[in-house]
């Protein structure tokens, strides 16, 4: 009868064991969910320009990736697509890095310049939770941006989006 009783304490032992062999602990995963917002740009290289934003994220499932583009809408429109690498801060938060061009053109500077250019992209999304709302803010700082001298544009983006 001892025998069994240690036999059966052996048992829970060895598959508590197990179980904690098996179990990976609990980390931030990337905050799910595609999105389209609007919400207001600031341009502050080029003085300050002050326009809309246009913006749709694409999340790529189980991946840090995310396929993004910006219409900041101003004196003149700019189209900035970008691939950004996505890191978990918290279940709902996400801080990115994107990387992409700048498509601007025409005479007159959009918040980011006025001719085609590359641009680095940090920012934050926060999926509010129990709803489908995303708060999110930008910079976009293109290099080489102007036609006519070779400055540096930054713009600063914020607004609201609904997740898909």
């Amino acid at each position: 009868m001892k025998f069994l009783k240690y036999l059966a304490s052996a048992a829970v032992i060895s598959s508590s064991f197990s179980l904690a062999l098996l179990t990976k602990p609990v980390q931030a995963q990337v905050a799910y969910g595609s999105y389209i917002g609007v919400g207001p740009t600031v341009g502050i290289s080029d003085g300050a320009q002050v326009g809309g934003v246009l913006g749709v994220r694409y999340k790529l499932l189980e991946t840090p990736i995310s396929f993004r583009t910006q219409a900041l809408i101003g004196e003149n429109t700019a189209v900035v697509p970008m691939v950004s690498y996505d890191v978990p801060l918290n279940w709902q938060t996400d801080a990115y890095l994107g990387a992409g061009l700048v498509l601007a053109g025409g005479d007159t500077p959009s918040p980011v310049g006025n001719k085609v250019s590359f641009a680095l992209q940090p920012g934050v999304d926060y999926m509010v939770p129990n709803s489908n709302t995303v708060i999110f803010g930008n910079a976009i700082i293109a290099f080489d941006a102007y036609r006519d001298q070779s400055n540096t544009a930054v713009s600063i983006q914020g607004g609201v989006g609904l997740r898909f």
